[in-house]
C-alpha cells in the first residue's frame, strides 16, 4: 500500500496564471492558466463572496483549453492543448483521479461536452473534439470526436475522424432530435455554418484512428459569412440557435436553416465606446447563453422562444440580454449590466465571463512586464443578475448595474519591477558578476518573482536546498533544511534557514537550471559540482557550485535557452560530463563541461523540440518536436539524431511521430543500463512526460535499464519546473561514484563504471522532491521507505558516499563515527541517517501553530524546528505524477484536514508511525515523541473539534504493512476515530433519551423498569424495548449492499487499491466494529459479516486475509461462535487444506509469493486455527484424525495440528479437560513405530505436545525417563473412573487402573443430584523410580496408591482388567480450604439440611451440559503432587504446600513444628474385606506439628 504525504514550498510573490479556460459550480470557480496550472476557489454558499484560491492542480503542462465539471460523479474534467485529461474530484482535497492522454491521432483537445445518460453505458461520457494535423497532407487539418468514460477517461468509441465540412468549430453542444431521442453533436464554426454528428450509429469501438465518412454522419448547415471579423461563437442548449460576436453586434442565426434570426447591436453602449484617455474604441470579446431557472430558454404566450444572452467587451463590462425569437419577429432586452474596469488597470488584461446560478463571473488576467518577461496576474469578481444598483446615477438608455457580490485576487505580495546585481563591465570585458554576493546586502528573494526553480538533494536521501532563478537574471541558493550538522556547503545551527549563494550575471530571465557532480578526475580542474543556467539573454553560464564563482559564459544559441539536459546514468566517457541545451531557436548542442566547448550542434529543427530522449548506451537523441497550436501548417517531428557522428538518423511526421518517440523511449530501457525518466538534477518538469498507457511498466524497465527522457516546455515560464528525485541515482549529484563496497572497482579506476553492480545496490529514495511550476516545490515523503531505512546505510557509508575521500577534512572528528546500521542517538549531531531523516519528514508534516505546547516540547526536546522564512503548504498525490498543492497558510491546511477523512488518515498515520519509530530510535525524544502521536491520534480532534476522522477503510489497509510501527499506528488511529465514524448502514439507530425536563427523580424512575426489561444479547449489547429500532428486512439489505459494493471508492486511488480491495476493507471495519465496537452496530452485522470474513481468509489475500484471520480469532469465543455453530469443523477442514497449499505449493508459482504464504501461514496456524480449535474441540479432533488418513504421512498438517494442539492447552485447558483421552490418543498415533515417515516428521511435535499436558494438566502424568505415561479421568461417572498408562516407546497401553468409588463409598460423594458425574482424579505422580503411582481426588478428599512393577515384568504381564489401588487415604479439608459444589453437598449431607428438599426443587435440577459446565468451572489445575526424599510425597496447591505422605509404611512421630499447612493423616489397607476409616486419623488431623515418618 502506497502512503504519500506532500508538502509544498512556495516562494513569496505569487505565480503567474494567464486565464485561458473558466469553469463554476455552486461551490467553486475554477480556472486554468496557459501554463497548464488550474486555480481552485472555493466559494461560501451566500454572498458576500471573497474569492481566494486555496489549491493549485498540477496535472498539465501546456495551456489548458477547457474546463468542464460533472455532475455525476462530482468531478472536474480539464484538458490541455497536449492532449492530456485530468479528471479531479470536486470535493477537497480534490484530487486528481485519473490522467491519461489521448491518442496520439485524435491530436489537441478544444471542446468538451458532457453527454446524457445513456442505457448502453452505465458511466457518465464525455464528447470532445479534438484538431490534428492530416498524416500525409501536411496542410490539412482533421477532426476528430472521440466519446470518453468519464471516470477512466478511456475512448469508448469515435464518432468521427476525419475534415470536417465546416471552418474550425469555435462551440460545441448537444441536441436530441428524432422520434428515438438521437443525440448528435453540434459543431459551429465562425461563420455561423453548423455540423451536426450523431453520436450513436456508425461508431468505431475503441480508440481506432480509421477515418468515418462526413457525408454519410452528419449534416451541414449553410449560411453566410458575417460582415466583419467574428470574436466569439455560442451555441443554445438546444443547438437550434447560433450566436456570432463581432467587434460591435451580435448576430443570432437558425443552426438548421443558417439564416440570420436578428442582431444584437451593441455600438451605442459602454462596451463599444472610445477611451478618453487612451483613445481606444472598445470592442466585444465574447459571449454564451444563459441556463437553468429564470436564464435558461422558454416560451411565451405568443409562441415566441425566449433565450438569455450575456455579451462582454475587451474592457471587462458586460450586458445581459433578454433575446425574443419568433416568426419572423424579433426582439432584444438588456437586463443589467457590469461596469468595466478602469483604463489604467485593465489595459491589454484578458477578460473572460461565466455563469453561477444567478451570478455572473467576471475573470481578469492583468499582464505586468518583469525582466523582459510578461507575468500574468488573475483578478476576480462577481456580480448578481438580479439584484441590481437602482440608486446609481446612469444613463436612462442604458441598463440598470448588478450588484457586486464580492472580489477577490492572488494572496502574496504584488509583482514588481526588480534591479539586477550585474555590476558593470570593466574595460578588459570580464564581468565583475562572477563574485559571489553577499546574502546581507538587502537584495533577498522578497520582492522578486521566480522564472525557475530546482531542488538540491545529497544522494537523493533527504533534499537540502532550493535553487531560485529569477526574472532579473539572479540565481540564489537557498538552503532549507541541514542535512548533516557540519555541511561541506555552508555552516550553521543544526536547522538553519539562511541564504548560502548569489550567482549574478544573466541579463534576463533565467529559464533552466541544472547541477551536476563531474564523473572525471582531473588535476587541471578545480571544481567538483557545476551550477548550469540558461537565460532569455540567449546565454549558458557554467558556475562552480561549491566556490560560487563564474566557470564559462557560452553564446552558441541565438534565442532564449528553454532547457539543460543531463547525461543519463549509463552514458560512458567523455559523454558523461557533458549537457545538451534546448533553445527557443530550435537549435539543440552538445556541450562538454570539461572543454566548455560546445562538441556538437543538432541545427534543423522545424520548430522548438518539446521532449528530447537520450539513449547513453546507443549515442542516439531523439527531438520530438510538436505543435500545441492546431492554425499551424505542420504537425509533430520526429528526429533522431546520431550523438557521436552528429548526423541526423531519420525524421517522421505526423501523428506517427509520437508513438514512435514512446516506442524508442521503451526500446532504449530494453538495452540501457539505468537512469531515470527525467535526468538529472534539472527544474525540468515531469508533468511534460508522455502520459502512457503502461507507465508503470516503462517507469520500472527504465529504472532498470537506463533512459534519460528530457521534456521542454513551450512556454518558458513552465520550463523550469520539475525534479524527480525517486528516479536519480549517484551519478545525478555525485557522479558515477559507486557504492562503497565498490569503491575499487576496476571499472571505475579506469573511468568506466561497472554500472549493473551499482544499480543492484540501489534502492528507492523515501523523499522525492518536483518543481511542478516555477517557485513551487513539492516535497513527497514515502511513508514506506522511510519506514524501511533502519540498518540500510550505515553512517560512515553515508558520508563516504556523501562527501567523498576528503570527508575527513570537512567533518569534524567524532562526529557520526557510529557505523551500526541502528543506534540511539542523544543529540541531533550524533544521530544516525534514520534519525535524519525522521527529523527532516516532521519538520515538514508537523502542522504547527494548533497547540503551541507541543510545539516548544518538539523544538526544546526533539530539536524537529519549523522551517523558517519558507511559506510551507500542504497536499496530495494524485494519478501519474499529478499533484494537489495547498496554497500557504495555516487556514488552508486546515480546510483540507476538516474536507477530507482520506488526508486525515494518511498524513496522521505518516506522523504517529514515525512518532513511534522515533520513541524506539531515541531515549531522548520519547516524552515528546509519545506527545505527538497523541496529539495526532486523540488531542488534535479537541483542538479542531470539526476536523474530518480518518478514513477507516484507509486505515484498515495498513494493518498488514511490513513495518511494525506503521501497524501499530494504524490501528491506534482505527480505535480512536471508530466511536465517530461507524459508517450509515452498520450504525444503530437509538431513540432518544427521556425527556430534559423531567426531575431527576422522575428520570430515576423511568431508567429502573427499563433497566429492569433489559435483556442483553449474545454480543453484550443492552436491548430495551423501543430503545432499538431494528428493521430486519432493510437492515439486512443495507448490510448487505455496504459489504458487497463494488463501486471504485475514492479513498481506494490514494493508495493505488482496486474494487476488490474496497469490498475486502468494508468487511474488515465491519468485522472490527462486530469485535470490538458491538454496542454500537446493529445486532445483525455479526451474521452477515462473519461469512464474508471467511472467504476473505480463504481468499489469500495479501492485503487483508490475515487480518481478517485475526479479527476472527479474536471474536470467535464472544461472537463468531454463536454465528457459525455446527460449521466450525468445516471451517476447520477448509484452514488445514490451505495451509497444506501454502506448505506445498512450488517456488515458481507467482500467486504464492513467499512473503505472503509465510505471513498468511502464521496467521492461519498462529491464530486462527488455536481459537477455531478451542471453540469447537469434538470437531478439531474430529477434523484431525480425518487428516491423518486424508493426507501424506509427511504432511506439514499434522505438525500443525500438534502445534495447534499446544496452544489449545496452554489457551483452553480447562475446556480441554474432558478429551483429555482423545488428545493423548491423537498424539501417540503420530509417533507410531509402524509409520515410520509421520514418527520422524511429527515426533519433536508429538514430544513437545506429551510434556507441555504434563505440565498443564496434574492428572497427566509422565514419569523422569519419559517411558510411561499416566492419563487420569478428568471427569466422568464416579463408578467407573479409571487412569491409563502408556508405555511410549512402544505406543500401547500397559495398564488401566481402577480410580472409581471403593467399596462402602458414602453416598454423600456421589453428588448432589442424580448423576454421578463429578471431578474424578485431580492430580497423578509417578514415583521416582517409575514402579508406583499416586493419585489424588479432590472429590471426597482420597489419595491412592497403585504398586506398577518394573517395566520388563510390565512387558510379560500386560493386561488391561481394572487394578484396584494398593493403598487408599482420606484426606481432611486444610486450613483455607474453600470447597466446590461437590464440598457444599457433603457439608449439606452432614448436617442434614437436604432431608426436606422440596420434591419440584428436583426437578429443577441441572442437565448434563449445564453440569458438564459447572464441573469445568470447578475444575482446579493447580494442584501437584511432588516427591521428596524418594518415599515422601508432597500435595501442593497454586505452590502452597497442604500436606505430606510417606509411602509405603508409616510411623507417628513428635517432630519439631515446621509449618502450619503441615498435617497428620492415617492411612489404610484395602483389601477384600474392605476398608474403613480409622477414628484417631480423623483426629490426628487436626494437629499441627506432625510429620509422617518410614518405620
Amino acid at each position: 500500500m502506497k502512503c504519500h504525504s506532500v508538502t509544498a514550498l512556495w516562494s513569496p510573490s505569487p505565480p503567474s496564471h494567464h486565464i485561458t479556460a473558466v469553469a463554476a459550480t455552486p461551490a467553486a470557480l475554477f480556472t486554468g492558466a496557459a501554463d497548464g496550472t488550474v486555480l481552485h476557489w472555493p466559494l461560501p454558499p451566500s454572498p458576500p463572496f471573497n474569492p481566494r484560491p486555496s489549491s493549485l492542480l498540477c496535472a498539465h503542462a501546456a495551456a489548458i483549453t477547457a474546463l468542464r465539471p460533472l455532475p455525476s460523479p462530482t468531478s472536474l474534467l480539464v484538458s490541455c492543448a497536449a492532449g492530456v485529461l485530468s479528471l479531479f474530484s470536486a470535493s477537497a482535497p480534490l484530487r486528481c483521479l485519473r490522467r491519461r492522454s489521448l491518442p496520439p491521432w485524435a491530436g489537441s483537445p478544444s471542446l468538451v461536452e458532457p453527454l446524457p445518460p445513456s442505457s448502453a453505458s452505465s458511466h457518465p461520457r464525455i464528447a470532445i473534439l479534438c484538431h490534428a494535423h492530416d498524416d500525409s497532407h501536411g496542410h490539412r487539418h482533421v477532426s476528430a470526436v472521440v466519446v470518453v468514460d468519464a471516470r477512466t477517461l478511456a475512448v469508448l468509441h469515435t464518432v468521427f475522424h476525419g475534415a470536417l465540412s465546416v471552418g474550425s468549430p469555435r462551440a460545441i453542444t448537444l441536441t436530441v432530435c428524432g422520434d428515438d431521442n438521437a443525440v448528435s453533436v453540434v459543431l459551429a464554426d465562425t461563420q455561423g455554418r453548423a455540423q451536426m454528428l450523431p453520436i450513436e450509429g456508425a461508431a468505431i469501438e475503441g480508440d481506432s484512428p480509421r477515418r468515418l465518412s462526413a457525408s454519410s454522419l452528419s449534416s451541414v448547415a449553410s449560411a453566410e459569412a458575417p460582415d466583419g471579423m467574428v470574436e466569439a461563437v455560442a451555441l443554445s442548449d438546444d443547438g437550434k440557435v447560433v450566436a456570432l460576436v463581432l467587434k460591435t453586434s451580435c448576430l443570432l442565426k437558425c443552426v438548421a436553416e443558417g439564416s440570420v434570426l436578428g442582431e444584437v447591436s451593441l455600438g451605442n453602449t459602454s462596451l463599444c465606446k472610445e477611451e478618453e484617455e487612451t483613445g481606444v474604441k472598445g470592442c466585444l470579446a465574447g459571449g454564451f447563453f444563459l441556463h437553468g431557472g429564470e436564464w435558461g430558454a422558454r416560451h411565451l404566450e405568443d409562441g415566441n422562444l425566449v433565450r438569455s444572452l450575456v455579451l462582454w467587451g475587451s474592457n471587462g463590462g458586460a450586458i445581459v440580454y433578454r433575446v425574443a425569437v419568433g416568426t419572423p419577429s424579433f426582439a432584444c432586452e438588456a437586463v443589467c449590466e457590469v461596469p468595466g474596469i478602469a483604463s489604467d488597470q485593465g489595459e491589454m488584461s484578458s477578460i473572460q465571463c461565466c455563469q453561477m446560478g444567478n451570478c455572473l463571473i467576471r475573470v481578469e488576467s492583468r499582464p505586468y512586464k518583469i525582466g523582459g518577461s510578461f507575468l500574468w496576474k488573475p483578478f476576480i469578481s462577481i456580480w448578481s443578475m438580479d439584484q441590481l444598483e437602482l440608486s446609481i446615477a446612469m444613463n436612462p438608455e442604458s441598463p440598470p448595474f448588478g450588484k457586486v457580490l464580492g472580489e477577490g485576487s492572488l494572496q502574496g505580495e504584488k509583482f514588481r519591477l526588480e534591479p539586477s546585481h550585474s555590476l558593470p563591465k570593466l574595460d578588459n570585458g570580464v564581468e565583475m558578476s562572477s563574485q559571489m554576493c553577499s546574502p546581507d546586502n538587502g537584495l533577498g528573494r522578497y520582492g522578486r518573482t521566480v522564472s525557475s526553480s530546482m531542488v538540491l538533494s545529497e544522494d537523493s536521501y533527504a533534499p537540502y536546498a532550493i535553487v531560485y532563478g529569477f526574472h532579473n537574471g539572479d540565481i540564489e541558493v537557498i538552503r532549507f533544511l541541514n542535512l548533516m550538522p557540519a555541511a561541506k556547503f555552508g555552516g550553521g545551527g543544526v536547522y538553519p534557514h539562511i541564504s548560502e549563494r548569489f550567482f549574478v550575471g544573466h541579463k534576463g530571465a533565467i529559464l533552466c537550471l541544472a547541477a551536476h557532480h563531474m564523473h572525471a578526475h582531473s588535476n587541471s580542474r578545480s571544481f567538483q559540482r557545476a551550477l548550469i543556467s540558461g537565460s532569455l539573454d540567449c546565454t549558458i553560464r557554467v558556475w562552480d557550485l561549491d566556490a560560487g564563482t563564474l566557470l564559462s559564459v557560452m553564446h552558441h544559441h541565438i534565442a532564449s535557452v528553454k532547457q539543460i539536459i543531463l547525461p543519463p546514468a549509463s552514458s560512458h566517457h567523455p559523454w558523461d560530463d557533458c549537457f545538451v541545451s534546448v533553445g527557443d531557436d530550435s537549435l539543440v548542442a552538445l556541450v562538454s563541461l570539461q572543454t566548455m566547448r560546445v562538441e556538437r550542434m543538432f541545427p534543423g529543427h522545424s520548430f522548438y523540440p518539446s521532449m528530447v530522449a537520450w539513449d547513453g548506451v546507443k549515442g542516439y537523441i531523439a527531438c520530438f518536436c510538436r505543435s500545441l497550436h492546431s492554425t499551424n501548417d505542420v504537425g509533430s517531428i520526429l528526429y533522431i539524431w546520431d550523438m557521436k557522428s552528429g548526423a541526423r538518423d531519420r525524421i517522421i511526421r505526423g501523428t506517427t511521430s509520437q508513438s514512435v518517440f514512446e516506442h524508442f523511449c521503451r526500446g532504449i530501457s530494453k538495452n540501457a543500463v539505468t537512469g531515470g525518466i527525467l535526468g538529472g538534477t534539472t527544474s525540468a518538469s515531469s508533468l511534460l512526460v508522455p502520459v502512457l498507457k503502461d507507465t508503470a511498466l516503462l517507469q520500472s524497465r527504465a529504472n532498470r535499464n537506463g533512459l534519460n527522457v528530457s521534456p521542454v516546455s513551450k512556454n518558458h515560464h513552465t520550463a523550469a519546473d520539475s525534479l524527480a528525485l525517486g528516479a536519480l541515482t549517484a551519478h545525478d549529484m555525485k557522479g558515477k561514484t559507486p557504492a562503497p563496497d565498490d569503491r575499487h572497482n576496476s571499472a571505475y579506476s579506469s573511468g568506466k563504471v561497472g554500472s549493473a553492480k551499482i544499480i543492484n545496490k540501489r534502492r528507492k529514495y523515501p523523499i522525492k522532491c518536483s518543481c511542478p511550476y516555477p517557485g513551487i516545490a513539492s516535497l513527497r515523503f514515502d511513508l514506506t521507505e522511510i519506514m524501511s531505512t533502519q540498518g540500510s546505510f550505515s553512517d560512515r557509508q553515508f558520508r563516504d558516499h556523501l562527501y567523498g575521500d576528503d570527508t575527513k577534512e570537512t567533518i569534524q572528528p567524532g562526529v557520526l563515527e557510529n557505523t551500526s546500521g541502528i543506534q540511539e542517538m542523544d543529540s541531533p549531531s550524533r544521530e544516525s541517517l534514520e534519525g535524519q531523516l525522521l527529523r527532516f519528514s516532521l519538520c515538514f508534516l508537523h502542522l504547527w501553530g494548533v497547540d503551541c505546547e507541543l510545539d516548544k516540547l518538539l523544538v526544546d526536546e526533539m530539536q524537529v524546528c519549523k522551517p523558517e522564512d519558507c511559506h510551507i503548504a500542504t497536499g496530495v498525490v494524485g494519478d501519474r505524477g499529478s499533484i494537489t498543492l495547498m496554497f500557504p497558510g495555516k487556514e488552508a491546511t486546515l480546510e483540507l484536514w476538516k474536507s477530507s477523512a482520506e488526508f486525515c488518515a494518511m498524513r496522521s498515520l505518516s506522523i504517529v508511525s514515525l512518532a513511534q519509530r522515533m520513541i524506539k530510535l531515541s531515549r531522548s525524544c520519547t516524552h515528546a515523541s509519545s506527545a505527538l502521536a497523541a496529539f495526532y491520534t486523540r488531542h488534535f480532534a479537541e483542538k479542531v473539534p470539526d476536523i474530518k476522522p480518518p478514513s477507516l477503510q484507509l486505515l484498515v489497509s495498513f494493518w498488514q504493512h511490513p513495518s511494525e510501527h506503521v501497524r501499530m499506528a494504524a490501528r491506534s488511529l482505527f480505535h480512536c476515530s471508530a466511536p465517530r465514524s461507524v459508517p450509515q448502514p452498520l450504525r444503530i439507530e437509538r431513540n432518544k433519551i427521556p425527556d430534559a425536563h423531567l426531575s431527576s427523580s422522575d428520570l430515576v424512575d423511568k431508567l429502573i423498569p427499563a433497566m429492569q426489561n433489559a435483556s442483553v444479547s449474545c454480543h453484550g449489547q443492552l436491548k430495551t424495548d423501543g430503545e432499538i429500532v431494528d428493521r430486519d428486512d432493510d437492515d439486512t439489505s443495507q448490510i448487505s449492499s455496504w459489504l458487497e459494493s463494488l463501486e471504485n471508492q475514492e479513498w481506494l486511488s490514494w493508495i493505488g487499491g482496486t474494487s476488490q480491495d474496497a469490498v475486502a476493507s468494508n468487511i474488515i471495519v465491519a468485522a472490527a466494529f462486530v469485535v470490538w465496537y458491538p454496542s454500537i452496530v446493529k445486532v445483525k452485522l455479526a451474521k452477515l459479516v462473519v461469512n464474508q470474513l471467511i472467504k476473505l481468509v480463504m481468499s489469500m489475500n495479501d492485503r487483508y486475509s490475515s487480518t481478517a484471520a485475526e479479527l476472527l480469532a479474536e471474536g470467535m469465543e464472544s461472537t463468531w461462535k454463536a454465528c457459525l455453530g455446527t460449521d466450525i469443523a468445516h471451517f476447520l477442514s477448509d484452514v488445514l487444506f490451505q495451509i497444506e497449499c501454502l506448505s506445498s505449493a512450488p517456488s515458481s508459482n507467482a500467486i504464492y509469493k513467499t512473503a505472503v504464504a509465510v505471513t498468511m501461514r502464521e496467521a492461519l496456524v498462529g491464530t486462527l486455527l488455536p481459537s477455531l480449535a478451542m471453540a469447537d474441540i469434538m470437531g478439531f479432533f474430529g477434523v484431525i484424525e480425518s487428516q491423518i488418513w486424508a493426507t501424506s504421512s509427511d504432511s506439514q498438517v499434522h505438525v500443525v495440528s500438534l502445534k495447534t494442539l499446544i496452544r489449545v492447552v496452554r489457551g483452553s485447558p480447562k475446556a480441554l479437560a474432558p478429551y483429555l483421552d482423545k488428545a493423548i490418543s491423537y498424539i501417540l498415533h503420530t509417533m507410531d513405530p509402524s509409520n515410520l515417515i509421520m514418527r520422524k516428521a511429527c515426533i519433536i511435535s508429538s514430544m513437545m505436545a506429551l510434556r507441555e499436558i504434563a505440565r498443564v494438566f496434574p492428572m497427566v502424568a509422565l514419569n523422569e525417563s519419559m517411558t510411561r505415561l499416566a492419563v487420569g479421568d478428568a471427569i466422568g461417572e464416579i463408578h467407573s473412573a479409571t487412569i491409563r498408562v502408556y508405555d511410549i516407546e512402544s505406543v500401547t497401553k500397559i495398564r488401566i487402573l481402577d480410580a472409581c468409588g471403593p467399596p462402602g463409598l458414602p453416598s454423600f460423594l456421589e453428588g448432589p443430584s442424580d448423576t454421578t458425574t463429578s471431578i474424578l482424579i485431580t492430580a497423578l505422580s509417578f514415583s521416582p523410580d517409575g514402579e508406583g503411582l499416586v493419585a489424588f481426588s479432590e472429590n471426597g478428599l482420597m489419595i491412592r496408591w497403585w504398586s506398577l512393577g518394573s517395566a520388563w515384568w510390565e512387558r510379560l504381564s500386560r493386561s488391561l482388567t481394572p487394578i484396584q489401588c494398593t493403598k487408599l487415604i482420606y484426606v481432611p479439608p486444610w486450613e483455607g480450604f474453600s470447597p466446590n459444589s461437590a464440598r457444599l453437598s457433603i457439608i449439606s449431607n452432614i448436617l442434614g439440611h437436604d432431608k426436606h428438599v422440596n420434591p419440584e426443587t428436583k426437578t429443577r435440577e441441572l442437565d448434563d451440559a449445564d453440569n458438564l459446565k459447572l464441573l469445568l468451572h470447578n475444575l482446579d489445575l493447580s494442584y501437584r503432587l511432588h516427591w521428596v526424599g524418594g518415599k515422601t510425597i508432597k500435595l501442593t496447591r497454586h505452590g502452597q504446600e497442604l500436606v505430606y505422605y510417606m509411602f509405603p509404611n508409616v510411623l507417628l512421630e513428635k517432630l519439631e513444628p515446621k509449618r502450619s499447612t503441615n498435617r497428620i493423616v492415617d492411612y489404610m489397607d484395602v483389601s477384600g474385606r474392605g476398608a474403613s476409616v480409622s477414628p484417631s486419623g480423623y483426629k490426628c488431623s487436626m494437629l499441627s506439628g506432625w510429620q509422617i515418618r518410614d518405620t
